[in-house]
């Protein structure tokens, strides 16, 4: 089977590719050529956020990559300063412009922002887009269980994907079991461990077992747990390097050995209960 059709299918009848690209700090004036890159790789799922100021950069690629739209899976983000039912109306609006899109294929809550208490009225807003046809699906990142069951007991919908801090070091176990309890689907940012992870004895003995490099059984496991992972990088043979995991699988005692490594305090990334700044510009 071509990697390329490697998908996940989604609670409200949409897919996603499993294996993205993301742009998180790329500058907008080489975004364009980086994301091009991805795709001519056999990429299909590019993942922006209106804080990662490169959304007009993703917008160009998108439009000189010849590839037709629809075979693009094109994700961005409410930023915390936009969150409230207006608000989030007119930063959507604004994310399209910089794209220079009809439409977007996942429209996510960038965090909940819970100190501000305006993700529900964001999320209503993300219903009614979607309602419009403006948004194919809608999800959130970095939420909690408590955050999704609110939005579940507040609104009855529930997101189709919840994109989150996720890697050999910090598994998320008890978020990734709401999440399969509830046909939402985990999507790892940092898939790779914020380069944490290069010297680990146990990761480097899998990839020499497997002939491959650390990166890749990195993200072959994430694909094995059934995750969506979306890797970023802005060096063509890494960009390639880092799709090329479909042609192999990891076995039960590599993916044991990657269990054990789990460390509840090894979050990397801000804490979702409290982070609220910084503001885009």
């Amino acid at each position: 089977m071509s990697h390329i059709l490697n998908s996940i299918k989604l609670h409200d009848g949409n897919a996603i590719p499993q294996m993205g690209f993301g742009v998180w700090q790329v500058e907008n004036d080489i975004v364009a050529d980086t994301v091009k890159t991805a795709i001519n790789t056999g990429y299909r799922l590019i993942d922006t956020a209106a804080i990662y100021g490169n959304e007009s950069g993703v917008g160009e690629a998108i439009r000189d990559c010849g590839r037709g739209r629809r075979e693009l899976f094109i994700t961005t983000k409410l930023w915390n300063d936009r969150h409230g039912y207006d608000e989030t109306l007119a930063a959507f609006d604004e994310s399209m412009q910089k794209l220079g899109l009809e439409y977007i294929d996942l429209y996510l809550i960038h965090w909940p922002a819970p100190k501000i208490g305006l993700y529900v009225k964001s999320w209503e807003a993300l219903i009614r887009l979607r309602d419009e046809g403006r948004i194919k699906s809608i999800g959130v990142s970095n939420f909690n269980i408590g955050h999704l069951q609110r939005l579940l007991d507040e609104t009855g919908v529930l997101p189709v994907v919840n994109q989150i801090e996720l890697n050999p070091r910090f598994q998320q176990p008890e978020l990734r079991q709401y999440h399969a309890e509830h046909n939402i689907v985990t999507e790892s940012w940092s898939p790779l461990g914020h380069g944490l992870l290069w010297d680990n004895p146990v990761l480097a003995g899998i990839a020499a077992k497997h002939k491959r490099s650390l990166a890749q059984v990195v993200l072959r496991w994430h694909t094995q747990l059934g995750n969506v992972v979306i890797p970023k990088s802005i060096t063509p043979e890494r960009i390639r390097e880092n799709f090329h995991i479909f042609d192999f699988k990891l076995d039960a005692d590599d993916l044991a050995a990657i269990a054990a490594m789990h460390d509840e305090g090894a979050r990397h990334g801000p804490d979702p209960e409290r982070f609220r700044l910084p503001k885009a510009s």
